[in-house]
């Protein structure tokens, strides 16, 4: 049995975080999370909606007959520090000394394709125009430059981009000047997340990158309304520190710092589900600050998340009329009961135990209303390219019914074959591009709490000084944070999916803005 110190209780209070919440996570630990078990993959017509241009004009023509009637969001986790950008090129300052040996010597040497690319590619960068002002008459081969370029971008006497949070750093350049993440996602929100010309967002942020962020929304806020034509609500949020999980030791102990403190670790994007439950509006539009696009493609962009959110308005009228019909139960019959489990079959993916119809009328009711009254979320799923990423299954749940879910390879047992010819079988992946309704038929807000599968986190194994520890993140947020909404998988264009995960994306002519 664990037992806390006094000094361990003054932390717990500090954080926020009940004693009983850190027992619940040494026993996952001692327990650990069981792999989840894929029944198969989910394709186009299993799984996967796929519209043709006439379905997708109608959804959208509704979902602008309709925006000005709803309160809209987009929620945009945008907590990630630039860091993971740049490790190729921190490394690079490490390693590499240009008085001693030649660029291509050292490429040649180091095998490293990180730097080949970038000394090839540099003049495409939105900021090289920024930093060879700075660097001009300070060298004289090719490896003091490279050098320079890359020690002036990451350094804290340069520009310090390696210690920026993603967001903010410069992503297309349109000549006149350099858009970061953070404006370009303002611009798409004017397309279609703003009603009566005012775009409402909000950035779960580092609570240290807040001014800059402030600084940044005053220094743009005037040239995105005069190109949009909208005004902008920014909000942002921090990931609490009640959702940070404890690290154990290898035998799962409490892992302690050298002052003796218990070590907490944050919980992964799964904690955002807090800051989500916080927001409320009728339609809510989540999708990562480092996947944008030049203004050239933003339409297309926008017209695709409009196809997500025209659907999401046609199968909640029928959700929450039918909610009401299984309240009120004057007119309910069984006809209409069976309407109802087939519209929760059909357009929602529910699945029903095979003994349903055994169980009362009563019992069949409340079957139906707990499977109707839950969040609703629209999935966008591009084909799959080779990219990183979960990917939409059906899986099967510890009562045997299946569901449809976002899974990350890390979920899947890699020594089963099996499930892995599943995974090797999926066509397509989960580009983070999600429409969801939050509100029951009433307008109340779910507590989204609620539907959340505790039991699909992950244990990882880090260091902290040198000494091996086990960490708990919890379920992502599309992951098994959502786990028990209603889920729809879509198949959009891969234009909506252009994340920038190292400084050499940036190459990619999709982030080119000519």
């Amino acid at each position: 049995m664990t037992a806390f110190s006094n000094q361990d209780k003054q932390q717990l209070v500090s954080k926020g975080i009940a004693a009983e919440k850190v027992l619940k996570q040494i026993e996952t630990f001692k327990e650990g999370i069981p792999f989840v078990k894929l029944e198969k993959a989910a394709v186009v017509d299993e799984g996967i909606l796929k519209f043709s241009a006439d379905e997708e004009k109608k959804f959208i023509e509704s979902f602008d007959a309709e925006k000005n009637k709803k309160s809209l969001l987009k929620f945009v986790p945008a907590s990630g520090a630039a860091s993971r950008m740049f490790k190729a090129f921190f490394n690079f300052l490490e390693k590499y000394n240009p008085e001693e040996e030649a660029l291509d010597a050292y490429i040649s040497r180091a095998g490293d394709k990180d730097i080949k690319k970038f000394s090839e590619e540099l003049i495409h960068l939105p900021f090289y125009e920024i930093i060879q002002l700075r660097i001009k008459g300070k060298y004289t081969t090719e490896g003091e430059e490279l050098f320079l370029f890359v020690k002036e971008m990451l350094s804290e006497q340069g520009l310090n981009y390696g210690f920026y949070p993603k967001g903010l750093l410069p992503f297309h350049n349109y000549g006149d000047y350099a858009a970061t993440p953070f404006e370009e996602h303002l611009k798409e929100a004017a397309l279609y997340a703003s009603a009566e010309g005012e775009a409402n967002l909000h950035f779960t942020i580092s609570e240290q990158h807040g001014e800059m962020f402030n600084k940044e929304f005053d220094a743009i806020k005037e040239r995105v309304s005069a190109a949009t034509s909208a005004s902008f609500n920014v909000s942002y949020s921090f990931q609490k520190a009640e959702t940070d999980t404890v690290a154990v030791t290898m035998d799962n102990k409490l892992f302690r710092e050298a002052s003796g403190a218990i070590l907490f670790r944050p919980g992964g994007h799964g904690a955002l589900i807090e800051n989500l439950n916080e927001q409320d509006a009728d339609i809510i539009f989540i999708k990562n600050i480092d996947n944008v696009v030049p203004s050239r493609n933003i339409e297309e962009v926008a017209n695709s998340k409009k196809v997500l959110a025209g659907l999401l308005i046609e199968l909640q009228n029928k959700a929450f009329k039918y909610a009401q019909v299984l309240e009120d139960k004057s007119s309910l019959n069984f006809d209409t009961m069976m309407e109802i489990k087939s519209f929760l079959e059909n357009h929602l993916n529910a699945r029903f135990s095979a003994i349903f119809e055994s169980y009362t009328i009563d019992e069949q009711i409340e079957i139906l209303i707990d499977k109707i009254n839950r969040p609703i979320r629209i999935c966008g799923m591009v084909k799959n390219e080779g990219e990183p990423g979960g990917g939409p299954f059906w899986i099967k749940g510890v009562k045997g019914n299946a569901s449809l879910q976002i899974i990350e390879s890390a979920q899947i047992d890699a020594s089963n074959g099996s499930q892995m010819n599943i995974l090797k079988n999926s066509t397509h992946f989960n580009p983070v591009d999600l429409v969801c309704g939050v509100n029951n038929f009433k307008g109340e807000k779910f507590n989204l709490i609620n539907f959340v599968d505790v039991k699909q986190g992950f244990i990882t194994e880090k260091t902290k000084d040198g000494k091996e520890l086990k960490a708990l993140e919890l379920p992502g947020l599309w992951n098994g944070a959502m786990a028990f909404w209603n889920t729809i998988f879509v198949e959009v264009p891969l234009v909506t999916f252009n994340p920038v995960k190292t400084v050499n994306d940036l190459f990619k002519k999709s982030h080119q803005v000519s």
